[in-house]
C-alpha cells in the first residue's frame, strides 16, 4: 500500500457518509425563522398565523440551545482538549502519509531497493491483509472495535468473487501508483498524481451522470495548468521520467475509478470498510502471482543480494503496517475534524512532502517549477471548497422546500377559515 490509495479509498466512504449528514444548519435555522418571523408581519392584521411545524421544532431547539451556555460558549479546558485533539490526529495523519512515500520510495528505487515492483506491493497488500484480520476479529469491548469488528471472519469465496471487479481496478491503482513512484522524484510526485480530481469530475459526469458545475470545472483546468507547468519545468531541467509521468496519470485514472465503484461495492461487505479492505488485498495477493510470473520478477527477488537483509525486510514490514495505517489515520482526521478540513490537511501536507523532498534530496528548482506546485495546490484547495459549498447549498434546498410547503398549507387553511 502507499501514499493516495488507503487514502482515497476510506475517503471515499467517508464522502459518501457525509454526504448524509445535514450541513449548514446555523444557516438553515436563520432562514426558517428570517421566513417565519416575515410572514407574521404581514398576516398580522388578517389573522393569526398557524405555526408552521418545522419552525416550532426549530424554535424548541433553540431555546434549548440558549438555556445550554456550555453548549454554546464551551468551557476552556474541554475546548483546549479538542483542539489538542484534532492537532494531535493531524499531526499523525502527516507523520504517516510522509513516512510512508519516503518508505516506499527506498524500497522501490533506493539503496535497498531491489527491481521487483509488484513483488514489493504484493508484499505489503499481504500485511495489510492480516492486519485487517486481526482489527475486524477483534472483541466488541476492545478499544473502539465495536464498530469495527464482524467475529472470526473466514474467506468466503463468493464474496472473494463479488470483490474481485473492483479489486482488479484497486491492483491497477497500487502498481500505477508505485511504478509512477519508483520513476519520478518525491518532490514530483503530488504534481504527477494531481489529475485524480480531472478524473474525478470526468467519470463522474460519464459513469454516474451527475454533472459539475463551472466553478468546480474551472478549478480543473486550473489543476491542469499547473500539471503541464509543472511537466514543462521537469522537462527543463532534465529531470521528466516521461515513463513516470504517464504512470502517474493512469495512477490519477484508477484512483477516480476506484473512488466511485467503492460504493457499489461495500453493500457486500454491509458497510464494513475494514471487511473490504481485506477482501480486496487477499484479491490483490492472488492477482499478483501470476503478473510476477508474466513480468520475470522471481529471478529478480532470487538474485538479490540483500533478500536475506533484516533491515530489507524491516522496510517491507514497515511499510505495509503503515500502509494500513494510513487507512485508519485518515478516517479519524475526517471524524474529528471535517470532510473539507481533511482535503485542506492533505493539500497542505502535499506541500509540506515536496518541500522536504527538495531539502532531504538537496534538489534544486526553478521559479516557475515552484509555481505549478503552487497552482496545483490552489486548484486543488478550491475545488474542495467549491464542492462543499455545493453541498451545503443543495442540503438547504432540500431542507426548505419542507418548510414552504408548511407555510404554504397553513395559507390555505387560513384562507379556507374567513367567512
Amino acid at each position: 500500500m502507499f501514499d493516495g490509495i488507503p487514502e482515497t479509498y476510506f475517503w471515499s466512504y467517508f464522502y459518501h457518509v457525509s454526504n448524509q449528514l445535514p450541513m449548514g444548519t446555523n444557516e438553515n435555522i436563520k432562514d426558517e425563522l428570517v421566513g417565519e418571523t416575515t410572514a407574521k408581519v404581514d398576516d398580522s392584521m388578517e389573522a393569526k398565523p398557524i405555526p408552521n411545524e418545522n419552525t416550532v421544532k426549530l424554535k424548541q431547539l433553540m431555546r434549548q440551545l440558549s438555556d445550554s451556555p456550555a453548549i454554546m460558549t464551551g468551557n476552556s479546558n474541554s475546548l483546549a482538549k479538542r483542539y489538542t485533539s484534532i492537532l494531535s490526529v493531524v499531526a499523525l495523519y502527516w507523520f504517516v502519509s510522509i513516512t510512508l512515500v519516503f518508505l516506499n520510495k527506498s524500497l522501490l528505487s533506493g539503496g535497498t531497493s531491489v527491481d521487483a515492483p509488484l513483488f514489493i506491493t504484493c508484499f505489503q497488500c499481504t500485511v495489510t491483509a492480516a492486519a485487517c484480520y486481526a482489527i475486524v476479529s477483534l472483541p466488541p469491548n476492545v478499544w473502539e472495535a465495536k464498530n469495527l469488528a464482524c467475529g472470526q471472519i473466514t474467506i468466503s469465496i463468493q464474496t472473494l468473487k463479488k470483490v474481485l471487479p473492483l479489486s482488479v481496478v484497486f491492483v491497477a491503482m497500487i502498481t500505477f501508483n508505485n511504478l509512477c513512484l519508483k520513476h519520478v522524484g518525491v518532490s514530483f510526485y503530488y504534481v504527477g498524481r494531481s489529475l485524480t480530481t480531472v478524473f474525478n469530475v470526468a467519470f463522474t459526469y460519464l459513469i454516474l451522470g451527475q454533472k459539475t458545475s463551472m466553478r468546480a470545472i474551472l478549478c480543473c483546468f486550473i489543476i491542469l495548468l499547473g500539471f503541464w507547468l509543472g511537466v514543462d519545468q521537469e522537462s527543463n531541467s532534465g529531470s521528466l521520467s516521461l515513463s513516470g509521468t504517464i504512470y502517474g496519470v493512469l495512477a490519477s485514472v484508477f484512483v477516480s475509478l476506484y473512488a466511485i465503484y467503492i460504493k457499489r461495492i461495500l453493500p457486500v461487505v454491509d458497510g464494513n470498510v475494514w471487511l473490504l479492505t481485506f477482501y480486496n488485498n487477499v484479491n490483490a495477493m492472488l492477482l499478483f502471482i501470476p503478473m510476477m510470473i508474466i513480468f520475470g520478477e522471481f529471478p529478480v527477488i532470487l538474485a538479490f543480494d540483500g533478500l536475506f537483509s533484516p533491515t530489507f525486510w524491516f522496510l517491507m514490514i514497515l511499510g505495509g503496517v503503515f500502509g494500513c495505517a494510513i487507512g485508519y489515520v485518515t478516517g479519524l482526521q475526517v471524524k474529528v475534524t471535517s470532510p473539507l478540513t481533511h482535503n485542506i490537511s492533505g493539500t497542505a501536507k502535499a506541500a509540506a512532502q515536496t518541500v522536504l523532498a527538495t531539502q532531504y534530496f538537496a534538489e534544486i528548482k526553478s521559479f516557475w517549477w515552484w509555481v505549478s506546485n503552487a497552482v496545483v495546490l490552489i486548484g486543488s484547495a478550491l475545488y474542495a471548497r467549491v464542492r462543499q459549498l455545493e453541498m451545503k447549498s443543495e442540503t438547504k434546498r432540500e431542507i426548505l422546500p419542507s418548510s414552504n410547503a408548511s407555510t404554504s398549507s397553513a395559507e390555505i387553511e387560513k384562507k379556507e377559515s374567513k367567512p
